[in-house]
């Protein structure tokens, strides 16, 4: 259930995840503005409420279509491949993260990044709700050139779906787009029990970004820091099947009104492909 960063032909059909506005990049924040979330100093992240109360705005979500490679290590184009959205009912059990602390974190990126640790401090350092094989938190780091980087963490140990792991930083920002994808990945977490996670990057002008599941409207809170947001939920099911799809998730921001002024589904970049 990995997703591949080699494979540029992933689609819902095999893997899930959300796909990454490829060829696009990150955009300059201050990071003198970055409230560094996980211990590492400032406020604690904020945690993803279990309850995920949807927001007036959000309108229901049209059957998932399929998405193209989650990882922005390849810099690949969404699939253009159609699937159907999975029949199979699920439940997201909980989308709520907990703080990773400052010592666990410099190990993370450490094991992450190697030699380039040191040019980057975290903005978000969370555990996910559910444990997978290989993944138990997202660590996403920012250097002084407001450069990212995204690791998953499972204990105090980091690895990245990059290849180098700082791949992500040689992003262009995409003109008039508002997010822009880092990673996304899923993996098995126990029978009928999956681990989603995903990170990325959002305009100055977005005060609030939720994420759905697939046909279910409701909207789960992301954590958001630095110019970043990640994302994590722990999903199950009782029909998972040998090759179980699951539902896309799907990204929504709001700007400080409330009005929703990203939704994913309506993203040319995803839409224009299908």
């Amino acid at each position: 259930m990995k997703i591949d960063p080699e494979d540029n032909r992933a689609s819902l059909g095999r893997r899930w995840g959300v796909p990454l506005g490829i060829a696009t990049g990150v955009a300059g924040v201050s990071v003198a503005a970055v409230s560094v979330l996980g211990g590492i100093g400032g406020d604690k992240p904020l945690l993803a409420d279990p309850a995920g109360n949807p927001t007036g705005a959000a309108a229901s979500p049209a059957p998932s279509p399929t998405r193209g490679s989650t990882s922005g290590g390849t810099g690949s184009a969404p699939s253009s491949t159609r699937a159907t959205s999975t029949p199979d009912a699920f439940t997201i059990t909980s989308a709520t993260t907990t703080p990773i602390d400052a010592g666990t974190v410099t190990k993370i990126l450490a094991t992450c990044l190697g030699s380039d640790a040191p040019r980057y401090h975290a903005v978000i350092a969370t555990r996910t709700p559910i444990a997978s094989q290989d993944w138990d938190g997202v660590v996403v780091a920012v250097d002084s050139s407001d450069q990212y980087v995204q690791c998953q963490s499972k204990g105090d140990k980091g690895t990245s779906q990059d290849s180098p792991p700082t791949f992500i930083n040689d992003r262009l920002w995409g003109t008039g787009h508002k997010i822009e994808y880092f990673d996304s990945t899923s993996e098995p977490a126990g029978q009928g029990r999956y681990l989603m996670l995903g990170a990325g990057h959002y305009t100055s002008d977005i005060a609030k970004i939720t994420i759905s599941y697939g046909d279910n409207p409701k909207e789960y809170p992301a954590v958001m820091a630095g110019g970043a947001f990640a994302y994590a939920a722990a999903l199950s099911t009782s029909h998972p099947g040998p090759h179980y799809a699951g539902p896309s998730p799907y990204v929504h921001a709001y700007d400080a009104s409330g009005k929703e002024i990203y939704n994913q589904e309506k993203d040319p970049q995803f839409t224009d492909h299908q």
